[in-house]
């Protein structure tokens, strides 16, 4: 059987190249990866496609990595707190899919 356990998010993220996907859990801004997003701003990684039900907001969560220009695509429910989001959607910075959440 595969250990899937890892010491911490340094070791989780080790081998991450620019260009991949990830999904991000948590719900709004509550059990969000903290120590994952703190690591992938310490990487530089860039050109990450982000899986999540949001993107952050300006100063926390996925939005210190929009502000660091390391996401280039978002995939998200919900993305109407995040200023620098809505500017790099509307400069066509950012490829987002808006994925429903609930009917």
């Amino acid at each position: 059987m595969i250990h899937k356990a890892v010491p911490d998010a340094q070791a989780a993220l080790a081998g991450l190249t620019d260009g991949m996907t990830l999904m991000l859990g948590g719900f709004g801004l509550c059990g969000i990866p903290e120590n994952a997003i703190t690591e992938l701003l310490r990487l530089g990684v860039r050109d990450l496609t982000c899986i999540s039900n949001n993107a952050g907001v300006d100063d926390f969560g996925i939005g210190l990595l929009l502000q660091q220009r390391q996401v280039k695509k978002m995939i998200a429910s919900y993305v109407g707190e995040n200023a620098e989001f809505e500017r790099q959607l509307l400069a066509g910075e950012l490829e987002v899919e808006l994925i429903p959440q609930g009917t």
